[in-house]
């Protein structure tokens, strides 16, 4: 078998053992909303994980999900957290877990813009597994 036939053999072998990658985002398209922006930056099979900005004196509305649990690191600003019955505030370095099935809120209650980082896990992630208990926005 000459070199160049043994290298492609080989080079087959190794594709078929790395397993799928996730969908990395050439230039992820940043989504705006009524309180700020999200751009999702990767996903992959039952993760995805957004850049979330809120502005000075927005807020997200009071939210659950069926389908996926979320961590939010901050990166700058500072985040008033409502998560079940407790309220936090947590700032730049600081995180949080929001559980499958828990009421929760994001609010910026600072007057600089909060960026964080979210991670949701779950089995399905799609923007359509939100239940708004409260908006200020009037969305359904």
């Amino acid at each position: 078998m000459s070199q160049s036939t043994k290298t492609k053999s080989n080079s087959s072998k190794l594709i078929e053992t790395i397993p799928s990658s996730p969908t990395l985002l050439g230039t992820p398209a940043t989504e705006i909303r009524p309180w700020g922006s999200f751009t999702t930056l990767e996903e992959g099979t039952g993760y995805k994980i957004k850049r979330i900005e809120v502005n000075p004196g927005h807020r997200l509305s009071l939210q659950m999900h069926h389908h996926r649990s979320e961590h939010w690191i901050v990166v700058s600003g500072t985040a008033k957290v409502t998560c079940g019955e407790q309220e936090m505030i947590i700032s730049s370095n600081q995180s949080t877990y929001v559980p499958q099935c828990t009421s929760h809120r994001l609010e910026n209650p600072g007057v600089i813009k909060l960026v964080l980082i979210e991670v949701q896990n779950g089995q399905y992630l799609g923007e359509d597994d939100i239940i708004r208990f409260s908006d200020d926005y009037s969305r359904q």
